[in-house]
């Protein structure tokens, strides 16, 4: 094997097999590890071999990129699959994203080649009939990732420019206006007849594919799997096919072979009225058309002020932050309190977690100005996601203090650092541990000067039980190194998505520490669900 890993970035079309190209196969193939969604990973199963296969579930594409870039780096070859085309809302970007943040360059970083597959709109398309021959754009729904007022701009955009549409992630079990609300936008430019187009599972075994049109479309199924695609002012139906022509029958007789234009008199000027230049013979500027265009849109949206244009904007988007009093301390003040109200204002949440932390969603192009602010009032800052955190006592208003050095040492070292999968690690000032130490992922209990550790707990779930007690006893100034290295092992070696009791179970034994099953060995009838 190579010294340097290779990362492969690949498209396998809708998920048929012979929709699946050579060079896919191929570099699934040569791939020691596969990294991809479970249901992707389910699709390609015929071609995996004895490949190490690391699969995740929807919304953890960001630990699917940063593990496939892990092994890469200890010079595996990894395939990171994608359905349809994976520069398409595909994992490409967010692969070379994690590369970029950690300094990769193409000359002395591990290689990385994207091997393109058949998106949704072109294998939707193709059971629809003929509906992208002219200009067509994608635009995803989904706003977990994108505000939805930018996603308004672009179906705005999209519906007045003419464009073929195609919808992706339309609709979801929570998302379910959006689709509503792109509907009525394109209403105002569309005729409630333009056809429209509803695949799902295209080329897998529950393909369905439904011709409609704008105004009917939501009386259908759509869902997850579902493209949406909208013809422009030209589409038209016939024989259950939906057709979007491209202007031939402009210049040409479409039923006779004679055309009225011979070739040398198809490209003159007069005889293509509608292209920039009118029909005549000089045509104004590139620029001035451009300031034209922008004035009749000004002039139709009532615009008087000065343009600025889109280009270059600060667009806002959600910044997320867990805030605290302190490690030990659990008390805001007033002026704290005051200073969250301000920063998060009319558009922003606040949430208060288990953590004993409040947890931000703010809209903002500045974050450093929203953190700027709060750490100036004393708050204690902590990032949000698959990161390490430590919930501690109070120590009995700071009356047990003896350990108090030890939990705020942690806090200052691991607290926010990234693992595999959110990371709770519990920490009680006696051995009351009132504050339930002994059910978090990993739990400390001070008693008699030194320390209890407790590893592994199962917090939800009809076998969720306390951690493992692997020592008693630990002296003070052995504690923080083997929590360091407990994390470390954990961060280093866990799958994506992987929860550390999990991760215990599955390599028996952590710094020493064997691994034994503690589940509660439940006899229960099952029952009806209530959902």
């Amino acid at each position: 094997m190579s010294l340097k890993g290779k990362l492969l970035i690949v498209g396998f079309g809708p998920g048929s097999e012979e929709h699946i190209t050579n060079r896919a196969k191929e570099a699934i193939a040569e791939s020691d590890c596969i990294i991809g969604y479970k249901t992707y990973v389910d699709l390609i199963s015929d071609l995996i071999t004895d490949q190490e296969i690391v699969s995740t579930g929807m919304s953890e594409e960001v630990s699917r990129a940063q593990a496939a870039v892990k092994l890469a780096e200890e010079g595996k070859y990894v395939a990171v699959i994608s359905s349809g085309d994976a520069g398409v809302y595909g994992m490409a970007g967010l692969v070379y994203e994690v590369l970029i943040e950690k300094g990769w360059s193409e000359l002395d970083g591990v290689e990385v080649e994207v091997v393109p597959g058949i998106s949704a709109i072109n294998s939707c398309a193709s059971l629809l009939g003929a509906p992208v021959m002219h200009d067509a754009c994608t635009i995803s729904l989904s706003d977990h990732l994108t505000p939805w007022e930018l996603i308004e701009r672009r179906i705005e955009a999209a519906g007045q420019a003419d464009f073929v549409i195609a919808l992706y992630n339309p609709k979801s079990g929570k998302r379910t206006r959006q689709i509503v609300e792109a509907q009525q936008i394109l209403l105002k430019y569309r005729s409630q007849d333009t056809p429209v187009g509803l695949v799902k599972s295209a080329y897998r075994d529950r393909q369905h594919v439904v011709m409609t049109t704008l105004r009917d479309m939501l009386d259908h199924d759509i869902g997850m799997l579902t493209t949406v695609i909208i013809g422009n002012s030209t589409t038209f139906m016939y024989d259950n096919k939906m057709i979007t022509p491209r202007g031939y029958q402009r210049k040409y007789t479409l039923q006779t072979q004679e055309q009225k234009l011979k070739p040398h008199e198809r490209l003159k000027r007069e005889n293509e009225p509608w292209a920039l230049h009118g029909g005549k013979e000089e045509s104004p500027s590139a620029l001035d058309m451009a300031n034209k265009a922008i004035a009749m849109v000004d002039q139709d949206k009532g615009v008087t002020k000065e343009r600025s244009t889109y280009v270059g904007t600060n667009i806002e988007s959600i910044f997320e932050v867990a805030v605290s009093p302190g490690v030990v301390n659990k008390k805001f003040t007033p002026q704290q309190m005051l200073v969250l109200a301000d920063v998060v204002g009319d558009k922003g949440k606040m949430e208060y977690t288990i953590n004993h932390q409040i947890l931000l969603h703010i809209p903002t192009s500045s974050p450093e100005t929203v953190t700027n602010k709060l750490t100036d009032v004393g708050f204690l800052l902590a990032p949000v996601g698959d990161v390490a955190t430590m919930k501690a006592c109070d120590f009995c208003d700071g009356e047990k203090f003896d350990s108090i050095p030890q939990a705020e040492e942690i806090q200052a070292l691991i607290g926010g650092i990234d693992v595999p999968k959110e990371l709770h690690i519990g920490f009680n000032g006696c051995a009351m541990a009132c504050y339930g130490a002994v059910n978090d992922d990993i739990g400390i209990v001070f008693r008699k000067g030194k320390f209890d550790l407790f590893l592994g707990a199962k917090t939800v779930g009809r076998t969720a039980h306390a951690g493992q007690l692997v020592a008693e006893g630990i002296e003070p100034e052995r504690l923080v190194p083997l929590i360091q290295n407990i994390v470390g092992e954990y961060k280093e070696k866990g799958h994506p998505n992987e929860r550390f009791h999990k991760y215990y179970k599955r390599v028996k034994e952590i710094q020493g520490y064997q691994f034994k099953d503690v589940s509660p060995d439940l006899s229960i009838e099952p029952v009806p669900c209530a959902d």
